[in-house]
């Protein structure tokens, strides 16, 4: 009889993880959960604790963003729970996040206890992530288990979704039953299709006269931003972003001219694609928000989308075509540009020396100066509110070096992503962009940055409230509990705090910052109530004159 000792399925699920590149898991402790901490402890994989449950999955977002796949893992009910916004958001943004959750045991739900953190039928919680996730699994039983945890594991990174993994306590340490490998059929490319969907481009681009690409953010979460700066290398032609594909192109490249969002972009953006009579959209999802709103204008019939294994020409669509293959297939079908094809990107007005005395910072000025300290080691995480809409202006110099949820939209995604970020690309510093009512949502994440050590700089844009909300309807429901930003360091521990009220003020806080390596920064920026960003004003209006419509 054989004696032949197996991975318990606590110790297989933590080895499939740190194989997929999942080397830190964020998590709060708590009972259920607590067996497989300490497996985690004794393990390759690193515990990264965290002040919320939320907080770690929107830290396992930012995780997963930069290096392919996060997790996290968090105690049944109480803690599962408080994550399901930042998991539906990681579902919105295609971001493949690993939820763990202990459970009670076997055993324990056998017997219907009225145990704690229950809140209905056992099946209950599954049911609620089924709906956020793209795979769902509960390790009951040993004789499967390995086989569920491989399925999930592979379901997000396949589909870039998240998945939930529930582990019951008094399964942790049962051994599992190792099973042949299942083969993965990878997405095949239908060939008759890509070559016909070519061949179609190929003779629109040859008849164009100002074709340009629209650069989605499906290029990024498919890990194809070389692909597509192949691709512009090889034609010249200009490239604009998406705000959701916001750094899927270096912003400093020549060929780059900006992000388009209708309405929100800048008048010179907007005219360029607009009047192109050829948009290459890659990887684009038209969405609410990258189509500021549905103001877009954009002819259907002088567009080639290609997104969601598929690509679509003016009427024509031709189903089952991979971004990858149709991009690749592409680049490898164009000439080579002599460099004559590069339209020059457009420049940024030229603006009054920083700082004036005495001048009051101003969202646009504040904005203006963040993007001369850009540096090359630099990653930017932008909360959402005006805090997004400045930072459209904001060009940062490699690929993949902005993250935000852009088109959820959460507020409180910011601090807690950096720290998934900084975790993930230790060479890279974070600059966090956040404003005063986001912050206070999970800003305490800050103190996590500051007890590992990390050296990110936060930029508070405190006007005093929730802006967004207040520009499109003014009333006290947006006003908030002013906090001293600057002196968190009396709470957090190691950290540098900074108030700022003139541009004098900012450009030596902003010095500081930048020069202060070894413990995080925050910048307390105050703002007037009414300063907005132009993009702002664009959106607010645009809503107002919706909410009268609909009145």
């Amino acid at each position: 009889m054989s004696t032949a000792k197996f991975d318990t399925i606590g110790q297989y699920l933590l080895k499939r993880l740190y194989q997929a590149g999942v080397k830190d898991i964020f998590g709060v402790p708590g009972d259920y959960v607590l067996g497989f901490y300490d497996l985690m402890i004794k393990s390759q994989v690193r515990h990264i604790g965290t002040t919320r449950e939320d907080s770690a999955a929107f830290a396992a977002d930012g995780y997963a963003r930069c290096v392919g796949m996060g997790a996290l893992a968090v105690t049944y009910g109480v803690g599962a729970l408080n994550t399901v916004n930042a998991i539906a958001g990681a579902y919105a943004e295609s971001s493949p996040v690993v939820l763990i959750s202990g459970a009670p045991g076997v055993s324990e739900q056998k017997d219907d206890p009225l145990i704690h953190h229950r809140f209905g039928p056992f099946t209950f919680q599954r049911e609620i992530f089924e709906r956020i996730s793209c795979a769902s699994v509960v390790l009951n039983d040993p004789v499967i288990a390995f086989r569920q945890i491989d399925h999930a594991i592979e379901a997000a990174r396949r589909f870039c979704k998240p998945v939930y993994i529930e582990l019951p306590r008094d399964l942790v340490m049962a051994e599992g039953y190792p099973m042949p490998t299942e083969t993965v059929e990878k997405f095949t490319s239908d060939q008759a299709a890509l070559s016909e969907a070519i061949a179609e481009t190929m003779m629109l681009l040859s008849k164009a006269v100002s074709p340009m690409i629209v650069a989605g953010v499906e290029l990024h979460r498919r890990g194809l931003q070389g692909a597509l700066a192949n691709f512009v290398e090889r034609t010249g032609l200009p490239v604009v972003a998406t705000l959701t594909g916001k750094s899927v192109m270096s912003e400093r490249h020549p060929a780059y001219l900006g992000i388009y969002e209708g309405a929100m972009s800048s008048e010179a953006v907007r005219d360029r694609v607009e009047k192109s009579d050829l948009l290459l959209m890659l990887g684009v999802t038209l969405n609410e928000i990258d189509t500021g709103i549905y103001t877009a204008k954009l002819n259907s019939h002088s567009t080639i989308r290609a997104a969601l294994n598929e690509v679509v020409i003016s009427a024509h669509r031709y189903p089952g075509i991979a971004l990858e293959d149709f991009l690749g297939a592409l680049a490898g079908s164009v000439g080579t540009s002599s460099g004559e094809g590069v339209v020059p990107s457009l420049e940024p007005p030229v603006s009054i020396a920083f700082p004036e005395t005495d001048r009051p910072i101003t969202t646009v000025r504040l904005v203006e100066r963040l993007n001369s300290a850009l540096s090359n080691d630099m990653i930017v995480v932008c909360d959402v509110g005006d805090c997004l809409f400045a930072a459209i202006d904001l060009r940062v110099h490699e690929q993949s070096e902005f993250l935000a949820s852009a088109f959820y939209t959460t507020m409180g995604f910011a601090v807690p992503a950096a720290l998934g970020a900084q975790i993930a690309r230790p060479d890279r510093r974070a600059l966090i962009l956040v404003g005063d009512g986001a912050f206070q949502m999970t800003g305490t994440e800050l103190s996590t940055h500051a007890r590992l050590g990390l050296n990110p700089i936060v930029v508070v844009f405190n006007n005093g409230g929730y802006s967004t909300e207040r520009c499109i309807l003014e009333g006290p429901f947006n006003d908030i509990n002013p906090w001293r930003f600057d002196r968190l360091g009396e709470l957090f521990g190691p950290l540098a705090g900074y108030e700022a009220a003139t541009e004098a003020e900012f450009e030596e806080a902003l010095l500081n910052a930048l020069d202060n390596h070894g413990m995080p920064s925050i910048i307390n920026v105050h703002l007037a109530a009414d300063d907005s960003s132009e993009a702002m004003k664009r959106l607010a209006e645009h809503l107002q004159s919706k909410i009268k419509r609909d009145a």
